[in-house]
């Protein structure tokens, strides 16, 4: 069975609940901002975004030539009850074939437990967002089918438990295999509001900067300083100095500008830890329209902007950044089990 992930990780693909668990971190990002000037979306509708957790979706085949793709929204991130895995299922696994195991869809008792162990009801909707193509999805959660899907790190020759299986929804099935890329650029949420700002997002394109940036915008650094990058949206420049060790881009520094010439923001993406992690193609520079990574712009709404898609995880989820030092960033649950 093949499963990819967006991590384009926003890259990766995102979605979420009302219901937490313990973020996973896998690359060191620290947030300072010395200016609260960023503009922020304002709406009337408010949302609550206490315990916000926001989600990838998957796409899995069964690994054959030519075979369907199913779209599936794992939740097992922020389920913290033993998955509720039919107790048939597990007692007659020997007598079931690998294929028979790997997909199936939940009782009416083990939704039922789905649903209450991440504080969902049948009248929630799912909301996904693609910020790319700016269509916005809304399901009725009583549509979805609640559904298994066996981990991928699984073989055919280990002894199945509950823990050995994805827990979540389903979202579209039997997709051509041209499909994959689906929801790369997409977003999403369970609840009963709609969170997203629409038509808002915007693509990341880099150019050189000027010699001059890095000595003005970017403190010492034990690292050797690299090439440095700029970036622009609405009133905003975006800077981006690379720093290396031994030759090879081990952290870099983002600051966020105002047309006041005001620091408003500064964060730090660093491979420290990240265990195979590395850094995503900047588009305008290394990469092309067609694979575009990171993204800008208002995306919840009440919030500042957002900007994403800098480290390609190995281990560990991606997670979104707000240009505010108010705001924690918010963490994306993509169910990434070794």
């Amino acid at each position: 069975m093949k499963i990819k992930t967006a991590a384009a990780p926003l890259i990766f693909l995102l979605m979420v609940t009302s219901c937490q668990k313990e973020e996973k971190k896998t690359a060191v990002t620290t947030t300072k901002t010395t200016n609260d000037s960023v503009k922020t979306t304002k709406t009337e509708e408010k949302i609550d975004y206490t315990n916000f957790n926001i989600f990838s979706l998957s796409s899995i085949s069964s690994a054959e030539k030519d075979s369907d793709v199913d779209f599936f929204i794992s939740v097992s991130d922020i389920f913290n009850e033993t998955p509720p895995i039919p107790a048939d299922i597990l007692k007659n696994q020997k007598q079931m074939s690998f294929e028979e195991l790997q997909h199936f869809e939940l009782d009416a008792p083990g939704r039922k437990k789905l649903l209450s162990g991440i504080h969902l009801t049948e009248n929630d909707s799912l909301y996904i967002y693609n910020y790319q193509s700016n269509k916005l999805q809304k399901r009725p959660v009583s549509q979805l089918k609640a559904v298994a899907y066996l981990s991928p790190y699984m073989s055919d020759s280990e002894e199945l438990d509950p823990e050995s299986y994805m827990i979540g929804f389903q979202v579209e099935t039997h997709r051509k295999i041209t499909d994959y890329d689906k929801y790369d650029n997409a977003i999403a949420y369970f609840g009963n509001k709609n969170p997203f700002v629409e038509n808002k997002m915007k693509a990341v394109k880099w150019q050189k900067a000027s010699t001059d940036i890095s000595k003005k915008y970017f403190s010492h650094s034990k690292l050797t300083q690299g090439k440095t990058y700029q970036s622009q949206y609405e009133n905003i420049t975006y800077y981006l100095q690379d720093y290396l060790e031994e030759g090879n881009i081990t952290e870099r520094k983002l600051v966020a500008i105002n047309d006041r010439k005001e620091k408003v923001a500064e964060k730090t993406f660093s491979l420290a830890g990240s265990d195979g992690g590395e850094f995503l193609p900047l588009y305008g520079i290394d990469a092309d329209e067609a694979n575009v990574f990171q993204w800008t712009g208002h995306l919840f709404k009440g919030k500042s902007p957002v900007i994403f898609g800098f480290i390609a995880q190995s281990f560990g989820c991606p997670s979104i950044s707000f240009l505010d030092k108010k705001e924690k960033d918010f963490p994306i649950n993509c169910d990434n089990r070794h």
